[in-house]
Order: structure tokens, then sequence, then C-alpha cells
């Protein structure tokens, strides 16, 4: 992609989406300002292999990102892998720190952060990557599964702007295929919110993948068990597999 044809999160454009909440825009509360890079900061709850790899892409792109763990001192390497944009901190610091959020953790741990985080995380932008697999996480995720997980994810972080992304392959896959070239990889996202999915979009690119938008009803066509789920496709494999026209 050309610099022309990027579009970078300035100011400007922040300030541009947050021309109002019929627009889906994206606002920065009082207290959450932008980084000098005028990027948003990304706040990563669950720093094991999905979470340590798209952070990681994420700061080496430019983003400010903030690692969490209940032992942030067990982060220095992924820390200093990922370089001078990337940082540790608890998952409360995490929380706070991000004007996005992004959540990779197991999904019976989801109720729990939604809980707990529930101020910091109300009117953010959530990037839920947690996956609803029965046989690790029992009850919580099939509960999920029997209703949509997007439904699902809705009962556990509520108050924010929910977007699902970067869960329909592996950390493998991510760090592996990202920036590719020719055809990029497809990265399925699925939210109801105009101006969530509109940055999603853009860190999804900024990641070094394409991204390809469904409604938040759509996410459980590429989660577990959906015959979808872990497959790496290019983009336009997967605009066809999901019936969605450029």
């Amino acid at each position: 992609m050309s610099e022309n044809d990027r579009v970078i999160f300035s100011r400007r454009t922040l300030l541009a989406l947050a021309a109002g909440t019929a627009a889906g825009a994206l606002t920065v509360p009082a207290g959450r300002g932008l980084a000098q890079s005028g990027r948003p900061k990304i706040g990563v709850i669950g720093s094991g292999r999905l979470g340590g790899a798209v952070g990681t892409l994420l700061a080496k792109a430019g983003y400010p990102v903030m690692f969490s763990s209940r032992h942030p001192d067990e982060l220095k390497k992924l820390v200093e892998d990922a370089g001078p944009n990337a940082s540790a901190g608890t998952v409360e610091q995490a929380a706070a720190f991000g004007d996005v959020i992004l959540i990779a953790v197991p999904y019976s741990a989801l109720p729990q952060v939604g809980r707990d985080n529930a101020k910091a995380l109300a009117g953010k932008i959530v990037l839920n990557a947690a996956n609803p697999v029965i046989s690790r996480d029992g009850d919580v995720a099939k509960a999920a599964q029997e209703k949509g997980v997007g439904e699902a994810d809705v009962e556990h972080l509520p108050g924010t702007r929910l977007v699902r992304a970067f869960n329909s392959t592996g950390a493998g896959r991510f760090t592996s295929e990202a920036h590719r070239s020719g055809e990029k990889l497809g990265v399925a996202i699925a939210g109801d919110d105009a101006g969530a999915m509109k940055i999603a979009a853009q860190i999804v690119r900024d990641a070094g993948f394409e991204p390809v938008e469904v409604p938040l009803a759509r996410a459980k066509e590429f989660a577990p068990p959906s015959p979808l789920f872990g497959k790496a496709m290019s983009v336009s494999e997967l605009r066809k597999a999901l019936g969605v026209t450029q």
C-alpha cells in the first residue's frame, strides 16, 4: 500500500471521526489523549502467543502498546522484542492506558476481565480476540457458541465499543503472514459500531493484513466451531467465503 493510500491516525482524522455518535465516531474522553505518533494507544490484556504477536506487530507499526500480566516483569523479553513503542504493566494499567484495548485471554477469563475492568473499558473500542473453546473454557464457551459469540461478548463486555478481531487464525500465521507481498492475508472483523469498525480496520491494515467487515451477529462464522475458524485465507478468498463484496 502506498503512503498516499494509507490512512494515518492523525489528530485531525480522529477529530473528524468524533463528529458524532450517530456516525459511529471515535471519541477520546478527557484524560485519554492520543500518543505523539497520532495513533491511539493499545492496551493488551492477555499477552500470550496471540496478544504478544499482534501487539508486537502494532508496536513495530508505530502504535504505543502496553502489554499486561499479573506479573509484568515476566514480559521483559516480549517488550524488548517489540521495540521502543512497547511497555509492560498490570491488567489494570493496560486497561487505563489504551485508547483501544486488545483482549486475547482464554474465553473462560472474559467475564472476569469485563467485571474487573468495567469502568476503565467503558466507552473504549475493544478488539476481542478471545475464542470460546468448549474443551478448554467449559460452560462459558458452550453458552457463547449456543447464543452466538458476538452476542455473548456484549454480555461480558457491556458498555464497550466491541469489535471481534484477530481471532480467526493463530499467532504463528499472524507473525509469518504480516505485510506479505502480493495479496494480503484477510482478517475478518465483526461489529455494529461504524466508527469502531473504521478504527479496527485501520489497525488490521497497519498490522499487515486486509480487513473483511461483517456485522457482529456474523462473528460466529469465523469463531469456533465454524469451519472457517483457524483458516488463513487471502482477502479475496475470505470475502468469497463470507459472501462479502468489496
